[in-house]
């Protein structure tokens, strides 16, 4: 099959490239979280795969369309739950992106999933068609935190499909909420211990917040979700740093932590401000059409943007070309979340003026920033946990 050369356990080294990456959105869950605003959605009746599957198809010719021929960085499959998709539409999927554009062996080619039972019954199937790195939901290592999360699956659902994940997939990744309300630093401190015991060599940390739109949004707006103190919520990212360091997962962007080499190529596109397309629902693109950058984004409503694409071709329904300016703004908080930091001459090319040397010596002053060699600047531990302001102080023309 032609996804066999994607199967290689072997993953390319991680280079400086920005990369070419490839995200494709499935939009379905089997339930919706109290704290997620992302673009997802419930169904009663399974949605018809070879429906959504073909239209994948047709977004991604349209995107190839415009991006021209490329070489293909990464693959990521997020949402809502892919892991809720029967293999053999994944690996339709990654058949139609190595028919558009060039897919090298060995590339990282991410699969989001929960580790309910019934999904994790199809690992095995994600990997023959070409899977090679998952990344699970798991959130929290403790059952009343599961529930009060709206999770599907109890921890020891979880750990079975950690270790399945870890026997069947060359890399393993899964996400962690902190900063919970009641949480002390203490606990959170053992739970990570834990999680890093079962982790093979990446992990997200995300801290708990409240987005508009959201179950808990209406609960804290209601006076009943009490979220942690600023205070307390800064001394848990401290302490998050802190224990992934001394255990061998260092932060290497505010919120994820990996084994040097282990970090995720496909974010690392997004970080690096490399360029990506988005198809599916409410998927986002950023690509150089021409020598402009380009923004894209698609239907939010999955049976809408069926009906788009079916009808047209694709499902994007705005965007807009940056200036540079909005480029280097971009760049500057995308690349700021990196410890690796911002390429300087990068940023002076794409905003056409160098960054401010006495504004950049007042933050360092203040142990918000520091340089990294001669022509890298990045943010300190402390300059991340107040990343908006530092931005657009650093932003600002005089």
């Amino acid at each position: 099959p032609r996804t066999s050369g994607l199967r290689l356990n072997r993953l390319l080294p991680i280079d400086r490239d920005p990369g070419f990456g490839v995200y494709v959105h499935w939009p379905f869950c089997a339930a919706k979280c109290p704290y997620c605003d992302f673009n997802s959605h419930v169904r009663h009746q399974p949605p018809d795969q070879a429906r959504f599957a073909q239209a994948f198809r047709r977004e991604l010719e349209y995107f190839r369309a415009r991006t021209g021929p490329r070489e293909v960085t990464s693959i990521f499959i997020g949402g809502g739950t892919p892991s809720l998709m029967e293999p053999a539409t994944v690996g339709a999927l990654l058949d139609t992106v190595s028919d558009l554009w060039t897919v090298p062996d060995g590339i990282e080619i991410t699969l989001e999933a929960n580790p309910s039972s019934v999904e994790a019954g199809r690992f095995r199937g994600y990997r023959a068609a070409g899977v090679n790195r998952v990344s699970l939901g798991v959130q929290a290592l403790n059952d009343p935190d599961l529930r009060f999360l709206g999770r599907l699956h109890d921890v020891a659902e979880a750990k079975r499909a950690i270790g399945l994940a870890r026997d069947i997939f060359p890399r393993l990744s899964f996400d962690l909420i902190y900063a919970r309300p009641g949480q002390s630093i203490e606990a959170w401190e053992a739970e990570l211990a834990e999680a890093i015991g079962l982790a093979a060599d990446h992990m997200s940390l995300y801290q708990l917040t409240i987005e508009e739109g959201t179950r808990f949004h209406a609960l804290h707006a209601a006076g009943k979700l009490a979220m942690p103190t600023p205070d307390l919520a800064a001394d848990l990212y401290a302490a998050t740093r802190e224990v992934t360091a001394a255990r061998g997962l260092p932060a290497y962007e505010i919120s994820n932590h990996a084994k040097p080499g282990a970090e995720s190529r496909h974010n690392l596109v997004y970080w690096r401000y490399g360029e990506y397309v988005g198809a599916g629902p409410g998927a986002h693109g950023r690509f150089v059409d021409g020598n402009r950058r380009i923004v894209t984004f698609t239907e939010k409503m999955p049976e809408t943007w069926a009906n788009l694409v079916e009808a047209n071709g694709h499902g994007v329904i705005g965007g807009e070309t940056l200036n540079r300016s909005e480029e280097a703004d971009e760049f500057l908080m995308m690349g700021l979340r990196l410890v690796e930091g911002i390429d300087l001459v990068r940023y002076e090319a794409m905003a056409r003026r160098p960054l401010s040397p006495v504004r950049i010596a007042i933050l360092q002053e203040e142990g918000l920033v520091e340089p990294v060699g001669n022509s890298r600047l990045r943010a300190t531990a402390t300059g991340m946990i107040v990343l908006d302001a530092l931005v657009a102080d650093l932003a600002r023309e005089d």
